[in-house]
Formats: C-alpha cells, sequence, structure tokens
C-alpha cells in the first residue's frame, strides 16, 4: 500500500507547485503590467501639481486621479524598494505613455516646468519693430516700451561691452535701430509675462554670438559689412544658392561704381512693409538706408535692414562669383540673372506678361 501512496503524493506536490509557479508566474506578470504606461500611444500633456508637504500616499493618490498609474499598491512597493523617498513637490507636465520608472525619476529630480512660462518665435527677414510687436503681445509690456528697451544707450553699451560683434558702428545716430540684423531668429522661451526687455534682448545676442562664433575670424573685422549684406540678401533671395549668386552680383555693381539698386533697401528707408510697389519718388529719396537713391554710389546702407538666417550669412561670406549687374524675381520665387539693363528690362515685361510679377 505504502509503495502505491508515492505516485499519489508525488502528483499532489507537483499540482501544488503548478499552481505557486503560476501564482508566481501571474504575480510578476500584473506587477510588471503595473509598472507599464497606462497608455504608450496617449502623449497629450497632464499637468500635475504636487501641493508642498505631500505624503507618499498623497502623490500616489494624485498620480491615480489623473490616470498616470495602473496601481496605487504597486507603486508604492515600487517607491519602497527603490528607496524612493524624496519626492518633490512642484508642478510637473507628464503623460501617460511614461512608466512608473519615468515618473518616479521625475518625481525625484523635480522639475522646471514653469506653466506662466511664455514662448516666443522671432522669425528671420522681420524687423526690430516686428520683433517688438512680437513682444509686447506676449509679454506685460507695451510696444513703446519695447522700442525704448531696444534703443537704450545705456543697455546699448553694455551689449558692446559683452559681446564682440557689436561695435560703436550700431551708435550711429543714421540708424533708426541699433541692433537691427544682430538678433538671432529662434524659438525663445522665459518666464512669465514680466520678463524684462533687456533680458529678452540679452537673450536674443546671445543665441547669435552662438551662430557667430565660427566665423568670427572672418567677420569681426568688418562685422558691419557682412551683416547688412547679409540682411539684404535675406530678402532679395529665397535661398543659399539664390542668395549667393545675388551677392555677387552686388559686389560686381559695386566694383563697377553702380548703386547697388535694391528695392528692400528702400522699403526700409521709408518704413514701409514689402506689400505693395514703390513709386519713382520713393525710389529716389535720398536717405542712407535707400540704395536706389541719389549719392549712393559704391555704398551699402548704413545698417542692417532686418534679422537675416544663417544662409544669408553664409551667402555674405560666400559668394558666387559670376559677371552678372541685374537680377530680378516673380512671385514663384524663381530669380533671373542679367548681364544689361536692356537684357533685365525685358525679362521684367516677360514676368508681367506671364502674370508672374511679385504684386
Amino acid at each position: 500500500m505504502a509503495v502505491k501512496r508515492k505516485p499519489k503524493l508525488l502528483l499532489i506536490l507537483i499540482i501544488i507547485f503548478s499552481v505557486f509557479l503560476l501564482l508566481v508566474l501571474g504575480a510578476v506578470i500584473f506587477i510588471k503590467s503595473s509598472l507599464g504606461a497606462v497608455d504608450k500611444n496617449d502623449k497629450k500633456a497632464i499637468e500635475v501639481v504636487i501641493p508642498s508637504g505631500s505624503s507618499s500616499a498623497e502623490i500616489i493618490k494624485i498620480l491615480k486621479e489623473k490616470d498616470l498609474i495602473k496601481n496605487e499598491f504597486v507603486f508604492k512597493m515600487y517607491l519602497k524598494v527603490k528607496k524612493a523617498n524624496s519626492l518633490k513637490a512642484t508642478v510637473y507636465q507628464m503623460n501617460k505613455t511614461m512608466d512608473v520608472e519615468a515618473i518616479v525619476k521625475m518625481l525625484e529630480k523635480g522639475n522646471s516646468y514653469n506653466p506662466n512660462q511664455i514662448k516666443i518665435t522671432f522669425k528671420e527677414g522681420k524687423r526690430i519693430t516686428d520683433y517688438a510687436t512680437l513682444i509686447a503681445s506676449a509679454t506685460n509690456r507695451s510696444y513703446e516700451e519695447v522700442i525704448e528697451q531696444f534703443n537704450n544707450r545705456d543697455n546699448l553699451n553694455n551689449f558692446i561691452n559683452k559681446y564682440w560683434f557689436l561695435t560703436e558702428d550700431i551708435l550711429n545716430t543714421n540708424i533708426y535701430y541699433p541692433l537691427e540684423g544682430y538678433l538671432a531668429p529662434e524659438t525663445y522661451y522665459f518666464e512669465n509675462k514680466d520678463v524684462l526687455v533687456s533680458t529678452i534682448i540679452d537673450t536674443l545676442l546671445k543665441q547669435t554670438e552662438a551662430n557667430l562664433e565660427k566665423y568670427r575670424s572672418k567677420i569681426q573685422e568688418n562685422i558691419s559689412y557682412y551683416m547688412t549684406m547679409a540682411s539684404i540678401v535675406e530678402l532679395e533671395g529665397t535661398n543659399t544658392t539664390n542668395r549667393k549668386m545675388i551677392v555677387g552680383i552686388f559686389q560686381n555693381r559695386l566694383a563697377s561704381n553702380m548703386n547697388m539698386g535694391s528695392d528692400v533697401t528702400t522699403y526700409y528707408a521709408l518704413q514701409k512693409p514689402m506689400t505693395s510697389d514703390l513709386t519713382t519718388e520713393e525710389f529716389n529719396v535720398s536717405n542712407l538706408y535707400n540704395t536706389r537713391g541719389p549719392n549712393m554710389i559704391g555704398k551699402l546702407p548704413v545698417g542692417p535692414i532686418c534679422n537675416f538666417s544663417m544662409s544669408s550669412l553664409e551667402a555674405s561670406l560666400n559668394p558666387t562669383s559670376n559677371d552678372y549687374l541685374f537680377f530680378v524675381a516673380d512671385k514663384k520665387g524663381e530669380v533671373y540673372y542679367t548681364k544689361t539693363n536692356k537684357e533685365h528690362e525685358a525679362v521684367i515685361n516677360e514676368i508681367k506678361e506671364k502674370g508672374d510679377w511679385i504684386w
């Protein structure tokens, strides 16, 4: 009889062990699942506020209410195993793709997320006045205050002392806005709407410094020339290739004792938007920005006319050598190059006949 009982006992042990393994395996699967992301496809930002003095239990409850964790008990056990005792009270921006490990790391590190942060995107080809409008609309500063800060002499002298690419040339009284052309177009983030205008300006200048550093040895001896030329071809061209050609043409004109003849400088001289054609009278206005006007033979404008992209700076530094003296672009952005004024006028008439004139 004893011999017959052993297989039965063994079978019972096997069943018990199997059940145990299944329970362990089930627990492992449950825990692993509970530690995973709630939804790997939902990247929508969720603001999580952890009040000062919150206990671990209170933090866990907040996370569960936000549907950022699957199981409160498992999360609590994870904190104990990882000895994560220092969870920072602040405002976080999380999403449901974050697993428990990522959430705990964020809570331990704290977060610089600021719900009052503002974002301002400064685009290339825009003027200081455009930037001032943007700043005024995004902050608690008025347009007039912004412009005043852009032209404030104390600010300008401080910036000249701080940044190698700013020289006393920008203090020329004929220049409309001293920092025109020296502000790097980019998207920037600031603490809140009360940010100082000087802080915004300094942030843009720091980016300009970073952008210009690799060109420093070449441009620092004649910074005004390169910055001004870059600002002109930013508006005259549409890409690096045609901008390099256009710089080459401007150099040919200057070397031939001609004026640059750039329409975009006339718009800036008159502070007019580039939304309609100019009159003969406007083209002939005497102004140190207007390269179409009298007394501007062989001269660049007194300063930059917009804030430009790095494509335009590269064009001003590395122009394409050519033997053209004229160029014109149609409304599609295609640029046509010619050697004589007669050819130039013929191209303009052809563009107009096709209905591709820019205006």
